[in-house]
């Protein structure tokens, strides 16, 4: 292994007892060990090896996004960025060195927790079907009518919105990230494994008190957005 490259999935706290490596994207994972600070790790492949094959990298990319989840059911760890690799043992055992304390504190914060993604989407106004309209002065009361609806529409969807994230980001503090694009909303949580009852619930209500948005909750993850 010492002159091959060392792809590397993830850092963790050295367990006390196996772990069940799962298959890599070419062939087998290894485990490095380092002071207190483990690392799953695949010799001989790297992103610059491939990088000009958009087929290999797309296996690249769901083969880390798998190994990364099948390490998560068995233990907490640090998931890398895809793509991140050292140039030997010895470099990766002395980045270890280097950072360990950083990571020992990484993975205290999220030991036991999950990460969740929430994705708001708004609703578009839509007035319920009325009877036609004649020319004349009615057409333009009901043209009025209108604008004027979807107005207070679009302002009690602002304020479901702002009152959401208020209730949401005091909750969880530091364990929430919100990020805005477009209209899009996306909310990321980091929620301890007992409390995921109670975040569901959360989930339910939220959902209620904002009917002029739809939600989709995706399924729980390791916590790439915490790390």
């Amino acid at each position: 292994m010492e002159s091959l490259n060392i792809y590397t999935y993830a850092f963790f706290n050295t367990p006390d007892i196996p772990l069940n490596l799962p298959e890599g994207n070419a062939g087998q994972l290894f485990l490095i060990h380092g002071s207190g600070i483990s690392a799953v790790v695949e010799p001989g492949i790297s992103l610059e090896s491939v990088q000009n094959n958009d087929e290999q990298v797309i296996k690249m990319v769901l083969a880390h996004d798998r190994i990364i989840r099948e390490l998560f059911q068995q233990t907490t760890i640090l998931p890398l960025r895809f793509g991140t690799s050292f140039a030997s043992p010895a470099t990766l055992l002395k980045h270890i060195e280097s950072h360990g304390a950083e990571y020992r504190e990484k993975l205290d914060y999220i030991q036991g927790k999950t990460e969740y993604n929430l994705k708001l989407v708004p609703r578009i106004f839509q007035e319920p079907v009325k009877s036609p309209v004649g020319g004349g002065r009615d057409y333009f009361l009901a043209k009025k009518q209108h604008f004027e609806n979807q107005k207070a529409y679009m302002i009690a969807q602002a304020d479901e919105k702002s009152s959401l994230i208020n209730l949401i980001t005091e909750i969880y503090q530091s364990a929430v990230i919100v990020q805005e694009k477009a209209e899009e909303i996306r909310v990321y949580f980091l929620v301890n494994h007992e409390d995921k009852p109670l975040f569901l619930e959360q989930f339910l209500t939220w959902q209620e008190a904002c009917p002029r948005w739809d939600f989709c909750l995706g399924e729980g993850l390791p916590p790439y957005h915490f790390v």
